[in-house]
């Protein structure tokens, strides 16, 4: 009987999830030819291969494509049973600050895994623009925060780094009008760089909505009333990106940064901090087969 090892189908979907073997050794605090040997020691178990080397970038087999689907599901389980079994000691409450346009996809898969791995501690998640946050963050009002800037931020880490987009009402005509009407926040970090870019090309715009309330910004936009700018995967469903042709200017790259991730402060904290660095690098992630290994 052959035994599963759940050390090396961690390393595996690292492997899958971040784009190659370099990338996976840094995000397991391992070393390259520590993972290297893991998968050649999975593949020689099941009699295998699971990732295509023939070419310059990194592909999983059919065969790794299958067993990826299963290694995601035994981990979680195995996660969850020692969840269950230790962290029981752990409760609280724990404060987690995001602006309110990267909230999805990534939080509520990170609030889902979080309370299944410390079901006495609570996440108080609040929502604001990345000013605020990281005013309530030097108050020490939050634990951890997601910010939106231009840069990496003193004391943070990148843990994602994506294209603005234009964003518009599904099938909708309002970025064909002249002037274009935008739909912005007064504190949106994406302001300036709509406005220069649309003045840059000479595209006159106008500002259709300007408010505090983002949930104002969407209904507008969905109404296609207005356009919007949004990172590249966080539109909500009833958004979507807007394919102009090359009628609208490319609009800059905006890092996604987490404040206080770092090591030391707690093993709740720090255990929430993972879970967003995973799911947020998963976001900003460029495709397995698009990666040198």
């Amino acid at each position: 009987m052959r035994n599963l090892d759940i050390t090396t189908l961690r390393s595996f979907v690292a492997v899958a999830d971040q784009g190659g073997v370099t990338r996976a050794a840094g995000f397991l605090h391992l070393t390259q030819s520590a993972v290297s040997m893991q998968l050649k020691r999975l593949e020689e178990l099941l009699g295998l291969e699971l990732l295509d080397r023939s070419g310059r970038t990194i592909a999983l087999t059919a065969s790794g494509e299958q067993l990826l689907a299963y290694a995601r599901r035994m981990i979680v389980l195995n996660d969850e049973v020692i969840s269950k079994l230790t962290d029981q000691a752990y409760e609280g409450e724990v404060v987690l600050g995001v602006p309110h346009d990267i909230v999805y996809p990534a939080i509520p898969r990170v609030l889902q895994r979080f309370n299944a791995d410390f079901p006495r501690v609570r996440v108080q998640l609040i929502s604001s623009y990345s000013l605020q946050l990281k005013e309530m963050f030097k108050r020490g009002e939050c634990d951890l925060i997601l910010t939106t800037e231009a840069s990496t931020g003193d004391g943070s880490e990148t843990v994602a780094e994506l294209p603005l987009r234009w964003i518009g009402a599904p099938g909708g005509s309002a970025w064909r009008k002249n002037p274009i009407p935008l739909a912005v926040g007064r504190r949106c970090a994406f302001r300036p760089q709509m406005i220069s870019a649309l003045d840059a090309k000479g595209i006159p715009w106008e500002l259709s909505v300007e408010t505090e309330n983002d949930r104002t910004i969407e209904a507008t936009v969905s109404a296609d009333l207005a356009v919007h700018a949004m990172l590249d995967g966080t539109e909500p469903a009833h958004l979507e990106q807007i394919d102009t042709g090359g009628a609208l200017p490319e609009l800059p790259a905006h890092m996604i940064n987490l404040y206080g991730g770092e090591t030391g402060r707690g093993a709740v904290v720090e255990a929430l901090a993972v879970l967003v660095r995973q799911n947020f690098r998963m976001l900003g992630s460029v495709p397995l087969k698009a990666v040198v290994g």
